[in-house]
């Protein structure tokens, strides 16, 4: 696709979770129409959307309409089955491309192809059987992290080993599921940068936000992050690399450890990102709307921030607090439609302006 999208178009999302609502939102106020791909009955995006069409991946038919009737397709999750890719990729353009998806998917991809860049990460080693995790702590050592090569996402299917975990154990705990273990990090913190990148190649970054994990679901991102001005430098030259190194055409989420040895990507994400969500309240052109304007081939926001800034999660009940958080002037409340709070469920956000930039 080269010509930018009029609006009255409409953009393609697969997934109706909460990144799926906030894009439409975004959408909506640049005119464009969106359509939710979901196989999950009445998701937060629906609620949003112009159209959501409620099917299987494994739906080639209802895969093909979906495809038909929109102009372009884009996801807000990575996970996506290769044979529904297949499937709408032969009608519409899917951006960001699948070179992006399949280095995401997997951790060993992801870390090679980092590697491949001159990029920093923690020591790692694959592994596919219980030998080869026998082989990996003897090499890379314990305290280290057992992690699933694939679907891993807020803290679930990762082990820790300490000096004293049986790795059998640990290997059977993950299913005996291709798997990646990586050496233990010395950090002081995590940070992240979100970044965009246009159809013509433009690159724009948002300034790198403080990340605070609690029960490994993200908890706060805080902006300024507490970074050199070089570290701020190579964080942002990073995530430009990555961008272009995949011919990336969105938003990507990039998370760093900070370590006395400079800067350690821990993973990419080819979406918009939970830590990016801040932007939504400290920037006038937020994640949504960058990723929005990227694939529909409209020219980048500046993704200037105007404000200090902290996203605080609202996880399971958190979110019956809103009147008393809606009461606050310096806080920007977003919340995301699910019917039921549960424990460990992503309920909304809030974002508490600190002063000014």
């Amino acid at each position: 696709m080269t010509n930018p999208l009029a609006p009255t178009a409409t953009i393609g999302i697969l997934g109706g979770g909460q990144l799926g609502r906030m894009l439409s939102v975004a959408a909506s106020r640049l005119g464009l129409k969106t359509h939710i791909f979901e196989p999950g009955a009445n998701p937060p995006a629906g609620q949003v959307a112009d159209a959501v069409t409620t099917a299987s991946y494994e739906d080639h038919a209802a895969l093909t309409a979906f495809a038909n009737s929109v102009d372009v397709i884009t996801y807000e999750f990575e996970n996506i089955p290769t044979n529904a890719l297949d499937v709408i990729e032969s009608i519409r353009p899917v951006m960001p491309n699948r070179r992006a998806l399949a280095t995401s998917q997997d951790r060993i991809s992801e870390k090679e192809f980092l590697t491949s860049l001159g990029l920093q990460v923690a020591p790692y080693a694959n592994v596919e059987t219980a030998a080869d995790l026998a082989h990996a702590v003897e090499t890379i050592g314990t305290p280290s992290i057992l992690k699933t090569r694939r679907f891993g996402y807020d803290g679930k299917g990762q082990v820790r080993l300490k000096p004293d975990t049986d790795p059998t154990s640990a290997w059977t705990e993950l299913g005996e599921t291709p798997s990646v273990l990586e050496g233990f990090i010395d950090f002081s913190h995590e940070v992240s940068v979100i970044g965009a990148r246009s159809q013509s190649g433009e690159v724009v970054c948002f300034d790198p936000g403080e990340n605070v994990h609690r029960d490994g679901i993200l908890h706060t991102t805080t902006l300024p992050a507490r970074l050199s001005k070089s570290q701020h430098m190579d964080a942002i030259l990073a995530a430009g690399k990555i961008l272009n190194a995949l011919d990336y055409v969105g938003v990507l989420g990039v998370e760093f450890f900070v370590t006395p040895q400079g800067l350690l990507i821990n993973e990419i994400a080819p979406r918009v990102h939970n830590s990016g969500h801040w932007t939504q309240n400290g920037c006038v052109i937020d994640q949504f709307e960058q990723h929005i304007r990227a694939v529909a081939g409209w020219p980048l926001g500046d993704g200037k921030r105007h404000s200090n800034i902290t996203m605080t999660n609202l996880i399971g009940d958190e979110v019956n607090d809103v009147a008393t958080l809606s009461k606050d002037a310096s806080v920007g409340l977003h919340l995301y439609g699910k019917a039921e709070a549960k424990a460990g469920r992503k309920m909304g956000h809030v974002n508490k302006i600190t002063g000014p930039a």
